[in-house]
């Protein structure tokens, strides 16, 4: 397979971890554990994991002047992105936030184009629209809009999560060009690390992990290894090779993932909707992912 074929596996990979993981992390806060203490165990899990690895890849040292990408990145991709999503989640309701969040592919689309000048072309706006289109019919049909404490304030911090990943994926393409993944990586979750640690410490020193089920751990360790670490390493093999725009449309996918794994739990069922949604989906992603012969 080519280096592009790889890319576009991994992105989807991204994806599909991501669907799972709305089912797994929701049996685990916030009963078990808070939203800002379970960021900090994915962070401190996850920056572990990126050190240790880091020794099986090329030795390369980090330029100086470099470090300050590396904190934006830490910024953006890892606390803005983490805090401001759970804490919006907790005052609107999951209907509002997953629509606001599939805006990520359009946020990226404006800022490559205002920062990185790339061209937008009228294919890629398509595919952009249809899978917009697609998530947002399928995350809307038949479910309740639930209860929400303040939504105009959670609806603002979902699309700063939003807009933050966005300027991630756009900042770390430079670093991707660069260096090698292992040898910034561990450096963006270090910073990041530091950042959410005074939000997190003290939910985190409420876990009673003597309460905690076995199944419940192993749904933790599935979130801190694969959901966190995984996932950027997917990404930033993904990032090497696909434009920023292309790499973001992916989150099309999730909300189709989340409900293929409920509805193998027997929690959901399929109907014509949905299906309309998947081919929806699927063919905006192949017209953002077409790459011009």
């Amino acid at each position: 397979m080519t280096k592009r074929t790889w890319a576009l596996l991994a992105a989807m990979m991204v994806s599909l971890i991501y669907g799972v993981s709305f089912t797994i992390a929701k049996d685990v806060m916030p009963f078990y554990i808070k939203p800002f203490g379970f960021i900090l165990l994915r962070v401190v899990g996850a920056t572990l994991l990126f050190w240790m690895v880091s020794f099986m890849g090329p030795k390369e040292k980090i330029q100086w002047q470099d470090f300050p990408r590396i904190a934006a990145a830490a910024l953006f991709g890892v606390a803005i992105n983490m805090l401001t999503f759970f804490k919006g989640l907790s005052y609107t309701s999951p209907i509002s936030a997953a629509v606001i969040m599939v805006t990520t592919p359009i946020i990226v689309l404006i800022l490559s184009a205002i920062i990185m000048k790339e061209k937008i072309k009228a294919l890629k706006i398509l595919g952009i629209l249809l899978g917009l289109f697609g998530t947002g019919f399928l995350i809307l049909y038949g479910k309740s809009v639930g209860a929400a404490t303040n939504a105009m304030l959670g609806n603002f911090l979902v699309f700063i999560n939003a807009v933050s990943y966005a300027l991630y994926l756009i900042i770390v393409k430079k670093l991707m060009d660069k260096y090698n993944a292992f040898t910034f990586v561990k450096w963006i979750y270090t910073f990041g690390l530091l950042m959410v640690l005074p939000f997190g410490w003290s939910e985190s020193q409420e876990i009673q992990w003597q309460s905690i089920p076995p199944m419940i751990l192993w749904e933790i360790g599935f979130v801190v290894v694969f959901t966190t670490f995984l996932t950027y390493l997917f990404n930033l093999v993904s990032m090497r090779e696909l434009k920023p725009t292309t790499v973001a449309v992916f989150i099309y996918l999730q909300p189709l993932f989340a409900t293929v794994f409920a509805m193998s739990l027997g929690k959901d069922q399929l109907t014509w909707v949905k299906v309309a949604s998947a081919v929806l989906i699927f063919v905006g992603v192949f017209l953002v992912t077409k790459k011009k012969s």
